[in-house]
């Protein structure tokens, strides 16, 4: 077992979480805030917009079952990389798009599939998702972890959450835990 770990941002984390909580070799998913000023922001504060944090999800993943490719192809496929700080009805810039790696060989290969799928159009609009080093990483509220899961009827859950996890698992069925 080769055991990395990436962070993404796609959005609400409780939408990645629920998504990546389901794709085989992911081995464990964080919910939590990246790459803004404050230290230990809390949610409040994040939803204040004045914190520069991005919701995100850390990832730790066995690559040797599923690739950093295949989770970057899942991610874009799972989320809108080109709104800029926002996700469907979610507005500010703790919604942006964000790739954030400690390994810079996993930016590299997060810039480069950016570079292909910009060169092919593939989303039709410019993909403003943003590629950095991981700072200032924190875990969310326990009450976010395994948000969907403790939640799946609560409003958000069922109109936004569920949808992106029922998509995901009609496009990617390959990928789906066991």
């Amino acid at each position: 077992m080769t055991l990395q770990t990436i962070t993404l941002g796609g959005g609400c984390f409780w939408c990645t979480e629920a998504v990546f909580d389901r794709v085989r070799g992911i081995t464990d998913v964080e919910s939590g805030y990246t790459n803004g000023h404050t230290i230990n922001p809390t949610y409040e504060q994040i939803c204040g917009g004045d914190t520069g944090h991005a919701e995100v999800v850390r990832l730790t993943f066995d690559a040797d079952e599923i690739s950093l490719e295949e989770i970057l192809e899942i991610f874009f496929h799972t989320h809108d990389p080109t709104t800029l700080n926002r996700q469907g009805n979610d507005v500010g810039t703790q919604y942006r798009s964000g790739i954030y790696y400690g390994n810079p060989e996993h930016g590299e290969i997060a810039s480069a599939m950016i570079r292909q799928m910009s060169q092919d159009k593939l989303f039709g609009a410019p993909i403003t998702t943003e590629v950095k080093p991981l700072q200032n990483y924190s875990a969310a509220e326990a009450y976010h972890q395994d948000y969907f899961a403790k939640h799946p009827n609560a409003g958000y859950c069922a109109f936004v959450v569920g949808p992106k996890v029922d998509k995901f698992r009609k496009t990617f069925a390959k990928y789906l835990k066991a």
